[in-house]
């Protein structure tokens, strides 16, 4: 009897610890999620560099959406070119299905704000009621034109490819350490990276993701799968199998994304043709032609630091903090110890504009106007017009 009493009292006290753990964990979620709405609402409603544009200055800024102020077309909408403040600016207008009620559509936009960082494009302001965004305008296009030198722009020299290549890695991981919770692009590819005026690169639609409702949004992702193969490329297929969407998923893009920054090639096919190449001890053949400089070594680490990125599967993928950016960052400093004087302008004779006597007008005039990568789609040439988008 006293061996029954004993273990049911131990079972009681078992019952017991279970209901105390199980009112632990929901007191902790409750605690969190309490944390996260006082986050949300004091980025909301605190002291915000916000600007709020009425749909008569974006007509304005845009002549009435003219026709020769578009400059791209994606999935939610078309984006144009203009004038806010004195300011070149792109405007991107959501499709109606696109944008949230009011009040949150302005509550995200307000976030999205606040969400600052040297390699992220950045969101200037919004008009909405409209669905209007306000991005920082970026002269020299996007990382995808520039590589496949849409326009006969001069090849990217090496040194500036390492250093793109850890900026976009810098904004990743900032994006992905984001408080109350990470933000995950989704569709991280050198379309969405633009470019400045002195080549710095910049991660585009940041958040955008947050703006759309979630019909709409895979809506839009399976257009693209379907339609686009290019698109297709960069995601990670374990979200494809299993519709589990994280931080991997944009590591699994951003190998593939290094890839073609070193190659200039297509991304279909590309993790096996590098891997083949090293295998077979060719890869210095896989390397951007247009480059006659290439660190066949250092190049090297950089592909077997994308390739590790472009696992498969989400565990196999290394860490973005602890493995990736730091290899990035090294080779990152061997570039700025051999870059060149005036590296964007010795190659092929060309001459990089001298952006800071250029006017803003010329700036939105210019060979480069038409090619900024806003449109987001699987070419960001403006010329397209058919490009879709998914953030």
């Amino acid at each position: 009897m006293a061996f029954k009493g004993s273990a049911a009292e131990a079972s009681k006290r078992i019952a017991e610890l279970e209901a105390e753990k199980r009112i632990n964990a929901e007191n902790m979620v409750v605690r969190e999620s309490e944390e996260k709405k006082r986050t949300l609402n004091s980025l909301a409603h605190g002291d915000i560099r916000y600007r709020k544009y009425s749909i008569e200055e974006i007509e304005i800024a845009t002549e009435n959406f003219a026709e020769n102020r578009k400059i791209g077309e994606g999935g939610y909408g078309p984006v144009f070119k203009g004038f806010l403040d004195h300011t070149p600016v792109a405007i991107k207008v959501l499709r109606p299905d696109a944008a949230q009620g009011r009040s949150q559509f302005q509550q995200e936009i307000e976030i999205l704000c606040c969400i600052r960082h040297p390699n992220m494009v950045l969101l200037l302001g919004a008009c909405p009621e409209f669905g209007c965004l306000v991005y920082e305008y970026m002269a020299n296009g996007s990382l995808e034109d520039r590589l496949f030198r849409r326009g006969n722009t001069p090849p990217i020299p090496w040194q500036q490819r390492f250093v793109i290549a850890a900026e976009i890695g810098t904004g990743l991981l900032f994006l992905h350490q984001t408080k109350p919770e990470p933000l995950v692009h989704r569709d991280l590819k050198p379309a969405n990276i633009l470019l400045d005026r002195n080549y710095g690169s910049k991660i585009s639609d940041v958040g955008l993701a947050r703006l759309v409702p979630p019909s709409v949004a895979d809506t839009v992702t399976q257009y693209h799968m379907t339609s686009t193969a290019g698109t297709f490329c960069y995601i990670d297929p374990e979200y494809q199998q299993t519709g589990m969407l994280g931080t991997k998923s944009d590591v699994y893009s951003l190998g593939i994304m290094l890839l073609q920054i070193i190659t200039a090639k297509p991304p279909m096919g590309l993790t096996h043709h590098v891997e083949r190449s090293i295998e077979r001890g060719t890869f210095k053949e896989m390397l951007d032609p247009t480059v006659l400089d290439w660190p066949v070594e250092e190049a090297l680490s950089l592909a077997e630091v994308a390739l590790k990125c472009a696992e498969l599967r989400r565990k196999d993928r290394p860490d973005l903090s602890k493995v990736v950016l730091p290899e990035l960052n090294r080779l990152r400093g061997i570039a700025e110890d051999n870059m060149q004087p005036y590296i964007m302008g010795i190659n092929n004779n060309y001459t990089q504009p001298r952006h800071s006597q250029v006017s803003a007008q010329d700036m939105l005039s210019g060979p480069l106007a038409g090619q900024s990568g806003y449109d987001s789609g699987p070419s960001s040439s403006y010329t397209t017009g058919k490009a879709t988008s998914d953030v």
